[in-house]
């Protein structure tokens, strides 16, 4: 299900916790394997589970808490702009709708090229640097102006 070299990742963060305690590993786990497939379906998350021994529902309740993990496909990179109310009055709801309009989607919405998904996001602890959005949840953009929009943009459209 996995590659052996996802797996490889997944046993160094359990071997982080006590013999009886690996499941403490699922939200690396997880990000492991979203990494390898792009999202996470059913079927990974099962999977994981099972690596873990772990009832899926403890799985699935990780990912489905979390907006880092993806229980759908996603574009290439996935734009996050963080919405919440420091951001806002800030400018991320005029940059949210810049993106959007540059992009031709909404929120929770894909281009039809697959390359750019675009999701509304709760704080990232960078109010400071608003407006600010992730790009891959790894990635943290802050001072989103257009002109720096447009920029990372093109970048990504490489």
């Amino acid at each position: 299900m996995l590659s052996a070299e996802s797996l490889k990742k997944i046993d160094r963060e359990i071997a982080k916790y006590p013999v009886d305690q690996k499941q403490s590993a699922v939200m690396s786990a997880l990000a492991i394997a979203q990494d390898e497939k792009g999202w996470l379906a059913d079927e990974t998350m099962n999977f994981v589970a099972e690596y873990l021994g772990m009832p899926p529902i403890a799985v699935y309740e990780v990912a489905s808490f979390y907006n880092m993990y993806n229980l759908q496909p996603v574009g290439k990179y996935k734009l996050t702009v963080c919405t919440n109310l420091p951001c806002a009055l800030s400018g991320s709801n005029e940059a949210a709708a810049y993106i959007k309009k540059k992009l031709g989607i909404d929120f929770n919405q894909t281009t039809p090229d697959g390359q750019f998904t675009l999701k509304e996001g709760e704080c990232f602890g960078a109010c400071g640097d608003a407006p600010v959005l992730l790009v891959n949840n790894k990635r943290m953009c802050g001072f989103m102006s257009n002109e720096k929009i447009d920029q990372l943009l093109e970048d990504l459209s490489k």
